[in-house]
């Protein structure tokens, strides 16, 4: 099968690996040349621009930043376009819903497959093959794209037959994993404020009551203030915050806690953490309650 691949970062380098590992033809594009050059040499075919990379591909994967990153390279550099007729387009980036509206109906136009696909997972777990997708859109179009799934993840979890269905679920699961760094961060200054070490607070904590892998990835984070380099940017996580509000708001469902996540997080970018690890939100807290000085 000829594969797409648009976006080589953190994320996206090591899915595109291991769609090659598994014998699939990938044309790869990204906006910086190094990851094209490293996925080159693993025998990928490195393209100049995302129009070249689609040229006559069966399938094509996005792996994008935010919502302008993949309309310009999916529409803007004509890439869709340049698709073979009935090929389908797998968004597997955190977009917003409209976007994912807009896509569908500009795909439907073309004859182009278009499916929501987001993902859970790190890095570690990219590189693994172990993800959990999030996917949504024609049932048909998912089955055919079903043993790229099996490639890259452990598990996919299919949300209904509009693409936008995956997407709302996938914010709202970010939405849920912003609370949990938020509620860790309080109380780990709260303990910190009486004088108790909030590493072994934050160990007992998620190795029992919350024994939960995103309790533990960014429990550990926050008790060692390992931030650095960041496996998913602070910045990222107020883009999510954002798009899980405006997702709330078309339908009518107040997000209280969702509303101050997003206040904490634009109050991190203001002390420039915006490009920090997400826990490094726990800075915040510490701020707050004079136990951290910039």
């Amino acid at each position: 099968m000829k594969i797409a691949f648009l976006g080589l970062g953190t994320m996206g380098f090591p899915m595109a690996a291991n769609l090659l590992k598994a014998g699939h033809s990938v044309h790869a594009w990204n906006r910086s040349p190094e990851p094209r050059a490293r996925l080159a040499a693993l025998g990928a075919t490195a393209a100049a621009s995302p129009a070249e990379a689609a040229a006559d591909a069966d399938v094509l994967i996005s792996m994008l930043a935010d919502d302008d990153a993949t309309r310009a390279a999916v529409v803007g550099s004509q890439a869709l376009l340049k698709l073979k007729p009935g090929a389908i387009h797998v968004n597997m980036a955190t977009v917003s819903v409209n976007l994912a509206v807009e896509l569908a109906e500009l795909h439907r136009q073309h004859g182009i497959g278009y499916i929501a696909a987001p993902v859970l997972g790190r890095v570690n777990v990219a590189e693994a093959g172990k993800l959990n997708i999030m996917a949504a859109g024609d049932a048909a179009a998912l089955d055919k794209v079903q043993p790229l799934f099996d490639v890259l993840g452990q598990k996919t979890w299919r949300f209904g037959d509009r693409p936008e269905q995956a997407n709302a679920a996938k914010l709202a699961v970010n939405f849920m994993i912003a609370s949990a760094i938020g509620t860790m961060s309080e109380a780990a200054a709260l303990v910190q404020g009486h004088g108790v070490d909030k590493t072994g607070f934050l160990e007992l904590a998620t190795s029992t009551v919350f024994a939960a892998p995103v309790y533990q990835g960014y429990g550990g984070a926050i008790a060692q203030e390992r931030f650095e380099p960041a496996g998913f940017k602070l910045s990222l996580g107020l883009k999510d915050v954002r798009l899980a509000l405006e997702a709330a708001e078309q339908v009518n469902v107040p997000l209280p806690l969702a509303s101050v996540l997003r206040d904490t997080h634009i109050e991190s970018l203001a002390h420039g953490d915006g490009y920090k690890d997400w826990a490094a939100l726990s800075r915040t807290s510490l701020r707050r309650s004079g136990q951290l000085k910039d």
